[in-house]
């Protein structure tokens, strides 16, 4: 081909590229302009057609979008007629290339579900279902309304029926919480329940959205909360305790960690006021138990009378004012073996200043008696102990007294003084503050009410002040004396309460029978019974050649137990009957040793010759003088079925029995004790 004809095919083609950029800026214009006016168009042609679907609330349910040249129908039609109906209305306009349907039908939603979504900082996704009653953009108004300034919303949410009432009022309510979450926080309606979660942005949106959820909208009820607490750079948590009493400061990991400080602290401090300015925070080192935390705090905190526990960048410390010097070495004891893992031990800045007031307390309930506060000596502490567990059948003396310097003068005497009163009330309490001493509580028997006043003066030593406050039970309701009698026999039949030999200790089978025995003599003021107590059966005699043969045995040793007291000139007295006021703690019998000889009577035992012996004998000469005081020994008290009788009828008395109610019947033979209903 000749170059001339070659050079105008280039120019050609290249003139067909030239044309290109000309193209595209047509194209682009058509774009930007045409474009837009062609979806007016379509919008408008597909406006009267929706205007004609206007619900009750006036706003139409037909939806239409442009979509290129596609005319797009959203919505929810009321039936399938009105549907179909709308868009062969639809199909028939011209202009639209064609009709896209995305029109659904009204339905029930059960439940009835809907939720605004955090999406974005300022962006919301509401789905689920809405009220066919109240029109989209009226929800969307109040929702808007609820939310910060401009928020956009995404509404997918179709109208459906079964929408509790109010639902308008608990949607704006929700929508408000989403407020003070991070992006992804979720609040949702679920028929009258609403469910809140996601995590909070700081810490006062944290506490705003606990206040606001303890109020919700009237009909609805809160019900899952899953909030996470906002994240702090520096993790502190302080128990401040003073004589005004509590203060917690600082943060908990959780709102179950808030609960469980605020617990420990009324535990601490019974009766005086808690303070409450925890937030609830992350930071936390994940390897720390929040609640073994807050477990040791309190342990330190016991130590001190004033001052404050702290922990902050993972080590805890102490400072103030020690309860007690030895509360010194043993917070410094605590920080060594018992912190918790993760937590590093701080400073023990404690001083031990002399208490004012000096304190203890003995406390009575039905379950144990506990001591508290401080003594001087380990002498006092015991001779208190002592005053008190003679008095007590079963209940335990817990003793959580510590030693301190200071106490008044007779602290051990004023306190030996009261035990008795304060073990026999049905429940109550003896405080000690300086030379001032306090005895509270309730009593089974008015009489033994109205006494305690003077019994308490007159027990106090010299230059101490006393004060009674004890108040009578009301008595238990009575009931008919057939019927009481009936029950009781009832009760005595099915008993048989047996003591172990030779002892008038009462066995744990006997507690259940005898507390049923006085609880029913409680309500029934007429019932008498009398006991009777076995002695144990007599031993068999040794047959001839088995023992010491009869007539070296002395006169003394062959006669029956029960014969011992007329031996010596001197029967036994009945036991007094115990004070009505010694009502609710059931002590123990005291059992007295068995009663000696008489004097007179050894003397006028005659001196027996000693057997003679066949030549060629031996015996050793202390072999018999050795074996009879040990058989001697192994017998029961003389008394015994008056020790068993008196040990039962004090445990009835104790347990809340009148003395005219209960008496000692004459001894019974061998065998269980043996009760009878008297007129």
């Amino acid at each position: 081909m000749p170059l001339p004809d070659v050079f105008a095919q280039g120019l050609r083609s290249a003139g067909w590229l030239a044309g290109l950029p000309a193209l595209a800026l047509i194209w682009a214009s058509a774009t930007l302009y045409a474009a837009p006016q062609i979806a007016e168009t379509l919008e408008a042609a597909g406006a009267r057609v929706a205007a004609g679907t206007a619900t009750a609330t006036g706003e139409p349910w037909l939806r239409l979008e442009a979509r290129g040249r596609d005319l797009a129908a959203e919505g929810e039609a009321p039936d399938v007629g009105e549907r179909e109906t709308v868009l062969a209305r639809l199909a028939a306009l011209e202009g639209p290339r064609r009709i896209v349907s995305e029109v659904g039908l009204v339905e029930t939603a059960t439940p009835f579900q809907w939720a605004a979504i955090r999406t974005g900082t300022a962006r919301v996704a509401l789905e689920g279902s809405r009220p066919v009653e109240i029109g989209r953009r009226a929800l969307e108004a109040r929702i808007t309304g609820a939310l910060a300034p401009g928020t956009y919303l995404d509404d997918t949410a179709r109208a459906a029926r079964g929408a509790p009432p109010d639902f308008a009022s608990a949607a704006a309510f929700l929508a408000a919480r989403l407020s003070g979450l991070a992006k992804g926080g979720r609040a949702a309606v679920s028929d009258t329940v609403l469910n809140l979660s996601g995590e909070a942005l700081d810490v006062p949106a944290y506490e705003a959205l606990r206040a606001a959820l303890a109020n919700p909208p009237a009909g609805f009820s809160i019900g899952r909360i899953e909030i996470v607490p906002p994240a702090v750079a520096q993790f502190r948590f302080a128990v401040e305790k003073s004589a005004r009493g509590i203060v917690l400061d600082g943060f908990a990991p959780s709102a179950a960690d808030r609960e469980t400080a605020l617990r420990a602290a009324a535990e601490a401090v019974p009766g005086s006021t808690v303070q409450d300015r925890l937030l609830t925070a992350r930071g936390l080192d994940p390897a720390i138990d929040p609640k073994a935390l807050i477990g040791f705090a309190f342990k330190l905190a016991e130590l001190i009378q004033a001052g404050t526990v702290t922990f902050a960048e993972d080590t805890i410390a102490v400072t103030g004012d020690a309860i007690d010097a030895q509360a010194i070495p043993d917070a410094a004891a605590l920080m060594r073996e018992a912190r918790p893992a993760g937590v590093k031990a701080g400073r023990v800045a404690l001083a031990a200043r002399p208490l004012s007031p000096y304190r203890v307390a003995i406390r009575r309930t039905p379950e144990a008696v506990t001591l508290t506060g401080h003594l001087p000596d380990d002498a006092t502490r015991e001779r208190v102990l002592a005053a008190l567990r003679p008095r007590l059948f079963r209940e335990p003396v817990v003793d959580r007294t510590r030693l301190a310097d200071g106490a008044p003068p007779d602290l051990g005497t004023a306190l030996a003084a009261a035990a008795p009163l304060v073990v026999n009330l049905a429940i109550g309490e003896v405080t000690v503050s300086d030379r001032a001493l306090t005895l509270t509580g309730e009593s089974l028997y008015r009489e033994a009410a109205a006494r305690l006043p003077d019994r308490l003066a007159e027990a106090l030593p010299p230059g101490w002040t006393g004060q009674a406050a004890v108040s009578a039970r009301q008595p238990a309701e009575t009931r008919d004396p057939a019927a009481c009698r009936a029950e009781a026999a009832a009760t005595l039949d099915r008993a048989s309460l047996r003591f172990p030999a030779g002892s008038a200790t009462l066995a744990p089978a006997f507690y259940p029978v005898l507390d049923a025995l006085a609880a029913l003599a409680k309500a029934c003021p007429t019932l008498r019974i009398a006991v009777s107590a076995p002695a144990d059966p007599a031993k068999p005699k040794p047959a001839p050649g088995e023992g010491a043969a009869p007539a070296e045995t002395p006169p003394t040793a062959m006669a029956a137990p029960h014969e011992a007291p007329a031996a010596t000139g001197s029967a036994p007295k009945p036991n007094p009957k115990p004070d009505p006021q010694e009502s609710s703690a059931k002590p123990a019998a005291k059992l007295p040793p068995a009663p000696e000889p008489h004097a007179a009577a050894k003397k006028a035992e005659p001196a027996k010759p000693a057997a003679a012996k066949p030549a060629g004998t031996k015996t050793p000469p202390t072999q018999k003088a050795e074996k009879k005081p040990k058989e001697a020994a192994d017998d029961p008290p003389l008394d015994l079925p008056r020790l068993r009788a008196q040990a039962v009828i004090e445990y009835l008395l104790q347990a809340g029995m009148r003395p005219d109610q209960v008496s000692a019947g004459p001894d019974a033979p061998a065998g269980p004790i043996a009760f009878a209903l008297l007129p």
